[in-house]
């Protein structure tokens, strides 16, 4: 397919290459990312490479407070937070007047403006049953009166729930009560779209991303190179609420009342290979790197700090707290290991005790992790600090559980067995764990690791290696016995965990089938309630019960490793956004002298 460049974008490269002599070079940043983009359609995408696009190119109501920490929502095109009914059941939005969409030949030479109907419009797709949104999930059954959209899909279809009486304000209205609804409203799937755009190019939106956004789409050579052009009519004024780190008051003092974005255009290139990732870096060709690869840290990490020669190029290390957690689920409809029986729950145990969580932190995470004593990492809301899991690295423990419980017999090569299902007392059958594992080098050093840690306790296992798109598709089927994976907060707040372990989302996003009554009350009882004590109470009393039946064994939360370059500017990450782009500077200058130094 030919590259892709908008009419535009067109414009603005030949107004650039035809500039003064003169003027200042543009400023550019370079990027990567990792896997290759699908369509650039906001209600359609999903995957992480097209999220970190879409978040640059199209606007939600509402952003997240680029320096604020813990983290907080900000008007984005809203004016601000809405104003929320007593009830809490009703949001009212202000938006912006005088933010238009990016040029298109569908709207006929004239500048188009956002209104209110534009963003009923865009929430609306969600439901349009031709695009099988995953993001459906974010309004489906929550707007009042949504299901007329669902018995009959037209856009012509209104309901009380979502409604825009007047061109600059937008009508919101629940069925319930959802503490976690203005999250859904910063994120790229509820960016506003406009009409027109859409019914152009007919079934072909993802090829045509026409968005508010502070970029726009430049050349665009898929699953290669993609580039974005600073918006011309971009509104977005940086406003931010730092803490009392000097660097974080630094980038405040730059950036305040700033005009975004900061840099004329991001030339971003797929880079799917770690060591290809880590050379461009090394040689320059890319701006920052987030999450140094595991395989990859003894490139440029000595004892837990950047190389020397790295450091004397002006390269800054930086450790980063994701909300990301590490875990290992089992099961629990598993014939082998689920079931709620004492047995079950002893060798499920037993299986928690064996997890070495130093030597998993120490040689595979070479120090960028810390050990998860919960589902939540810190930074999420309701995470505790104080929480100790009650299940600690035992192997001693764990076997004379084991010998309690039934598991007390060995074959000749000194594997436990298993009671017997429908046997009499006493008798046993030989016992194989299997767990799934991906076919990568990082995959096959995890095998090794929970080879050692389940044979110090007698029991044996064996891996089936897949790629993890399969993994995941067998695992919603509830053919999976055991599989280590990890979840990345979707927003900040520790239900998007906890969510995890519900009972009626067994088979989606709760893999291990955890069904229990106990923990399903407590979880619908928190979900009724804000951040503070109340809710805290009920989160302990559902870490304890995930402790007491182990459905999981949470294993760590990572500290990613990032390094930028010297000549980037306003570097901070952010716990939920995919990109800093907007808010990034680049010292051209600084660039240049170091590239003839190296």
């Amino acid at each position: 397919m030919p590259p892709f460049r908008s009419l535009a974008t067109a414009v603005l490269f030949a107004a650039l290459a035809t500039g003064s002599a003169c003027a200042a070079p543009p400023k550019v940043l370079h990027m990567f990312l990792s896997t290759s983009e699908t369509g650039l359609d906001p209600a359609v995408a999903s995957d992480i490479a097209t999220l970190s696009l879409l978040e640059n190119l199209f606007d939600p109501l509402l952003r997240y407070d680029y320096l604020a920490r813990p983290v907080k929502l900000q008007g984005n095109t809203a004016t601000g937070l809405p104003e929320i009914s007593q009830d809490g059941l009703t949001y009212t939005f202000h938006l912006r007047p005088g933010i238009h969409f990016t040029p298109d030949p569908a709207f006929k030479g004239g500048k188009r403006e956002v209104t209110a109907a534009d963003y009923v419009y865009s929430i609306k797709r969600l439901y349009d049953p031709s695009l099988k949104s995953p993001w459906s999930f974010m309004f489906d059954g929550k707007l009042l009166g949504d299901a007329a959209l669902k018995d009959r899909f037209s856009y012509a279809t209104e309901i009380p729930g979502l409604q825009a009486p007047d061109r600059y304000t937008l009508r919101i209205r629940l069925s319930a009560r959802d503490n976690n609804f203005l999250f859904y409203l910063a994120t790229p799937a509820s960016g506003v779209v406009a009409r027109e755009v859409i019914e152009a190019y007919p079934g072909q939106a993802g090829n045509h991303p026409v968005g508010t956004g502070p970029f726009m789409l430049g050349d665009w050579k898929r699953s290669d190179r993609i580039v974005l052009v600073a918006n011309p009519d971009s509104t977005a004024v940086f406003h931010g609420t730092p803490g009392a780190d000097p660097a974080d008051q630094a980038i405040a003092k730059a950036l305040e009342g700033q005009r975004l974005p900061r840099v004329d255009r991001v030339e971003v290139k797929i880079a799917e290979e770690f060591q290809g990732r880590m050379l461009g870096f090394l040689n320059g060709e890319y701006d920052y790197l987030e999450q140094v690869p595991e395989s990859m840290t003894d490139m440029v990490i000595d004892n837990g700090k950047l190389k020397p020669d790295l450091a004397r190029r002006g390269m800054q290390l930086y450790r980063f707290p994701v909300l990301q957690t590490y875990y290992m689920w089992m099961n629990m409809q598993d014939p082998v290991l689920g079931g709620y029986g004492k047995e079950r729950i002893a060798l499920r145990r037993a299986i928690s005790l064996s997890y070495d969580s130093a030597e998993d932190i120490a040689l595979l995470k070479k120090g960028f992790a810390m050990k998860a004593e919960s589902p939540l990492p810190p930074g999420v809301l309701g995470y505790d600090p104080a929480y100790r899991s009650p299940v600690p690295h035992d192997p001693a423990l764990a076997n004379a559980l084991l010998d309690r419980y039934g598991y007390d017999k060995r074959d000749p090569d000194g594997f436990r067995r298993q009671p017997r299902r429908g046997g009499k007392p006493g008798e046993t059958e030989p016992l194989t764990l299997e767990m799934s594992s991906e076919a990568t080098v990082g995959g096959r050093l995890r095998d090794e690791l929970w080879r050692k840690c389940l044979n110090a306790v007698g029991l044996r296992v064996v891996f089936k290696s897949d790629k993890k798109t399969e993994i995941i598709k067998a695992s919603r089927l509830g053919k999976v016995q055991m599989f280590e994976s990890n979840w990345i907060a979707d927003f900040p707040d520790g239900d998007n965990f906890y969510q995890l372990l519900y009972g009626p989302n067994a088979g989606r996003a709760n893999y291990a089938r955890f069904d229990l009554p106990a923990y399903n009350i407590r979880y619908e009882q928190a979900r009724q309630l804000t951040n503070g004590p109340a809710r805290q109470k009920l989160y302990a009393e559902m870490n304890q019960l995930i402790h007491a039946y182990n459905p999981w064994v949470p294993l760590t939360h990572v500290l990613s490793a990032d390094i930028r370059q010297p000549w980037l500017k306003n570097y901070k990450r952010h716990p939920v956004e995919f990109t800093q782009w907007r808010y990034l500077d680049v010292d051209v200058a600084e660039r240049e002298r170091n590239s003839r130094e190296k």
